[in-house]
């Protein structure tokens, strides 16, 4: 077997579901689960549409590259998101369909490390709290993790200042969240701008995960893009820079699997190769209808108004118990609890049958410090009146915590 698998951490789910193998659910309240970030609105009818339409195609292969459709459909939905160029994002030689984020995120590790040239691994840099992606693809590619904690210290944004030199020069993938999942955290222009002169610096790839770039709640001040700033600093051709997106936030179409990657050329070159061999290839009827999703901005406005109710609704109800904000994006609350976060998990999945994730689980301790604990994220991915019932069941839940000591 493959030694790095030992290094692996269980994934957040598997801990959370021996935390509560031997709890007696004592509540006859229907099951809530805030746990999975897995959109519950209705995905677009003229994408499914577009999928049942291509099912005849199911005798040809797909290509690994996508067909350039799609890859169009794509870099013109870049350029009109973050307002480049239209000639800017070549689909050709810049954008590469992904079986889903999750996938690329993982493989592009095993792309672009190289663990062979040095005594010392070589660094993979990580924010903590993490999607645990980025953590299995830099130890499966050989690479040392290097986690920055992102707190309320540093408004949930790495420090990069935090990382010192020598760690610097080991460093050759650095893995970003924007908006961050958790915390929904959007870090600011400036720093991608201080990324991007550290990449050219010191040779390392920054991996943008913009997945969920398309919920936010200032209709007037969306998230800015890694390839936004690049094309701000006239950093035109991304060197050293990918992001990756995809419909499973944007248009509810998780079960697709549909998303991509873009930027430099060189990268996406070497990746494309890599992916020859990996075998992820997108179904022909995923891409027709993602070319219709892409093309489409009407329902992703509309899943912003859902998710902006939400916010509205359960915030203020949580906030009798805990301290918690309407982030800046995503649709993850990281609310910090009164209590420890596992036994919170605990008590409420037993006393009010509605599942959430303990912080910690989604961090790593360095230096005796992990930013995750106290701390549960909710995924408000249930309609309106389901996500209202939740908060008011976790009210409920701590304030028998704080009536009886």
């Amino acid at each position: 077997m493959n030694p790095y698998l030992n290094k692996l951490h269980a994934y957040p789910f598997t801990k959370l579901a021996a935390l509560l193998a031997n709890i007696d659910v004592q509540s006859n309240n229907d099951a809530i689960a805030m746990t999975i970030g897995e959109p519950q609105h209705a995905p677009p009818k003229s994408a499914v549409d577009a999928l049942v339409a291509e099912l005849s195609g199911l005798n040809k292969y797909p290509s690994t590259q996508g067909g350039l459709p799609l890859r169009e459909s794509i870099a013109a939905w870049l350029c009109r998101r973050y307002q480049l160029p239209l000639e800017l994002v070549d689909p050709v030689t810049m954008v590469l369909p992904v079986v889903g984020s999750r996938e690329a995120l993982f493989a592009i590790a095993q792309t672009v490390v190289d663990s062979s040239a040095s005594v010392e691994p070589p660094l993979v840099i990580i924010p903590s709290p993490f999607y645990q992606i980025y953590e299995g693809a830099a130890i499966m590619a050989g690479a040392e993790p290097l986690y920055l904690p992102c707190d309320g210290s540093n408004d949930y944004v790495p420090d990069l200042d935090s990382v010192t030199e020598a760690q610097w020069q080991r460093c050759q993938l650095m893995y970003i969240c924007n908006p961050s999942n958790p915390t929904g955290a959007v870090p600011t222009r400036e720093f991608y701008q201080r990324l991007l002169e550290l990449a050219d610096r010191y040779n390392f790839v920054i991996a943008s995960d913009e997945c969920y770039s398309e919920i936010y709640f200032d209709e007037l001040s969306p998230p800015p893009g890694l390839l936004e700033v690049c094309h701000e600093t006239g950093r035109d051709d991304f060197s050293r820079c990918l992001v990756f997106n995809s419909l499973s936030k944007r248009s509810n179409l998780a079960g697709m699997r549909s998303g991509f990657v873009a930027g430099c050329q060189a990268t996406i070159k070497a990746f494309m190769l890599y992916r020859t061999y990996h075998g992820s290839a997108m179904p022909n009827h995923h891409q027709a209808a993602s070319i219709v999703a892409w093309n489409d901005e009407s329902h992703v406005q509309q899943n912003r108004v859902l998710y902006r109710e939400k916010m509205q609704a359960v915030v203020p109800i949580l906030q009798q118990v805990m301290s918690v904000e309407i982030p800046a994006a995503g649709f993850c609350l990281w609310a910090k609890l009164p209590i420890d976060d596992e036994r919170f998990a605990q008590t409420l999945y037993a006393e009010q049958h509605v599942k959430v994730l303990p912080g910690q689980y989604l961090a790593r301790t360095v230096n005796d410090y992990n930013p995750g604990v106290g701390y549960s994220r909710l995924a408000l991915v249930h309609s309106l009146d389901v996500c209202v019932e939740a908060a008011e069941r976790i009210v409920a839940c701590l304030s028998e915590i704080n009536r009886v000591g």
